[in-house]
């Protein structure tokens, strides 16, 4: 059993990762600003701002690994640009592993590039939330040696708003973008969520990124 923080537990992400690692017998608190609709028996639910420093502080007290899987849109858009310095400080003195949910548009559409991000001009609106992933891994691949975390970039698609059928299994990759046959790279949320819970089981990526996709 290991005793898991998860930072925007109620969101579409971060919901099914709460949901997976209860369900292997995890001891999980779900930190969130609005109640859960549906709570997760076993669950300890907290809600509150991860921009208040009590409430990170909670999500960092006892806690092995902390994920982190806030998106950076909505009225969050301009206010989470500065949290990964934070959360990396609090790792650090914590001895906590860190797990960030980041963004697709880094990954290579092939080894040795270009970028997804180089291939197309994203609207303007959703510039800032790309930037931001691309902030935090950054922030990631400069901290210094002792502190251990993974980042996770979702397929090119993902989102409560993409059709996808749950599986029970998943592909992975370091940097290079999946795709199925049909030329669609995409994953539903459980599925990243059993990508999530295997790694905190099995660490595999040690101050890497990893991609996974159906």
């Amino acid at each position: 059993m290991t005793r898991i923080s998860v930072l925007g537990g109620t969101g579409y992400a971060g919901a099914a990762i709460v949901r997976e690692a209860a369900r292997r017998g995890h001891e999980v608190t779900a930190f969130s600003r609005r109640p859960a609709e549906a709570p997760v028996a076993g669950v300890r639910y907290v809600t509150g701002s991860v921009l208040d420093p009590d409430v990170l502080a909670q999500a960092f007290d006892g806690a092995e690994v902390v994920l982190e899987t806030i998106s950076p849109r909505g009225d969050m858009a301009d206010r989470v640009d500065g949290l990964i310095e934070e959360l990396i400080t609090l790792a650090r003195e914590s001895g906590a592993r860190l797990g960030v949910l980041g963004g697709a548009s880094s990954l290579l559409v092939e080894p040795g590039g270009p970028r997804l991000l180089d291939l197309s001009e994203p609207p303007a609106e959703v510039r800032p939330e790309i930037e931001v992933g691309l902030r935090k891994l950054d922030t990631l691949r400069a901290a210094e040696e002792g502190l251990d975390w993974f980042y996770l970039s979702p397929p090119a698609e993902f989102g409560a708003w993409v059709p996808s059928v749950a599986t029970g299994a998943y592909r992975l990759s370091d940097d290079v973008l999946l795709k199925d046959e049909d030329g669609r790279s995409e994953i539903s949320a459980a599925d990243l969520a059993i990508a999530v819970v295997d790694e905190i089981e099995h660490p595999s990526h040690h101050r890497r990124r990893f991609h996974v996709a159906h």
